[in-house]
């Protein structure tokens, strides 16, 4: 089976178009360009094995952070993608109901432990919410299975819209992923929430120290800062604005979806946009399954848009 295909791959991209991998501006992903400003690490953070009481820490910071029903159990893992690859263990394999097209790793776990795709009477229903790339949201009435995933890992930006409360239903399991909204993809900090026979079985599996020291306490300080979470929906919400006015604006993408870490665009050809954005050291994602998506990123800063401006009011004359 083929690797997954992920937003990323810069590297690839600057041994392609003969461009230095340090000047490009990648926007292919949904992480947050604008990291939580944790605190230094000290030489303990990083020369001591995570204790206890720093992962108790931790589990307490996100239970009130997302609200976490008592009866709920939660578990941190090293990313979610972690957790991704062990839940299909949870259950006898049988069919699996995966809402399509969305992020890839789900299907691939599940059919590397012997599951097959399909939604006739499956035995477990898997629902990213908001949906990777579309942006959709789960109702969250609809489908039923023995095994339930939630992949909640773009929900930090609407709260409101969040699942959790299911959290409290018999084989469910909640994700959530820290490094897109708090902008901190490398620290590799993930959650599952839920059932609390799935959660400890979850825990069996992945065995000791899952979590780095280092990633102990930076989720934790981010975790306990509502306020900046606060700030930054406000940001993300105006940066995604002023990245809809650029695409739109040069009369030859439109909005059809995504969430404020990330913009969908159905374009006449995307391989034919990511090639001129590409030309600019601009990195942007296309999909498989469709030649007429481009999903953009946010850029940083200032520069960052007006990089893409340049790049994007260019298309038109360049290969219109």
């Amino acid at each position: 089976m083929q690797n997954p295909e992920h937003g990323g791959g810069v590297d690839a991209a600057a041994s392609r178009y003969g461009i230095a991998r340090e000047n490009w501006l990648d926007l292919s992903t949904g992480v947050n360009p604008q990291p939580y400003p944790f605190a230094p690490l000290s030489t303990h953070d990083w020369g001591t094995l995570p204790d206890q009481v720093a992962m108790q820490a931790l589990l307490n910071a996100a239970r009130c952070f997302w609200n976490v029903p008592p009866t709920a159990a939660i578990l941190a893992a090293a990313g979610a993608s972690q957790l991704i690859a062990q839940l299909p263990r949870l259950a006898k394999a049988g069919r699996v109901d995966i809402s399509t097209p969305t992020y890839n790793e789900h299907a691939r776990a599940f059919t590397l432990n012997g599951w097959v795709l399909g939604s006739d009477q499956p035995r477990a229903l898997v629902r990213v919410h908001p949906n990777n790339p579309d942006g959709t949201l789960w109702p969250g009435a609809s489908g039923a299975a023995p095994l339930v995933i939630i992949d909640e890992s773009f929900c930090d930006i609407c709260p409101s819209d969040s699942h959790i409360d299911f959290a409290t239903r018999k084989g469910t399991i909640i994700l959530k992923s820290f490094g897109k909204f708090w902008g901190l993809a490398g620290v590799r900090l993930g959650f599952a929430i839920g059932d609390p026979e799935l959660i400890k079985r979850l825990r069996d599996m992945l065995g000791p120290w899952v979590v780095s020291g280092p990633a102990l306490k930076i989720g934790t300080q981010a975790l306990s800062d509502p306020h900046w979470a606060a700030q930054t929906r406000v940001r993300l919400a105006a940066d995604a604005n002023q990245l809809d006015q650029i695409m739109i604006q040069t009369g030859s993408a439109t909005l059809i979806g995504g969430t404020t870490l990330f913009r969908l665009y159905q374009v006449a050809n995307a391989i034919t946009w990511q090639n001129h954005l590409a030309k600019s050291a601009i990195w942007s994602r296309i999909f498989p399954y469709s030649n007429h998506w481009l999903r953009l990123g946010l850029p940083a800063d200032a520069v960052g848009f007006e990089r893409l401006h340049r790049a994007a009011k260019t298309f038109a004359k360049d290969v219109l």
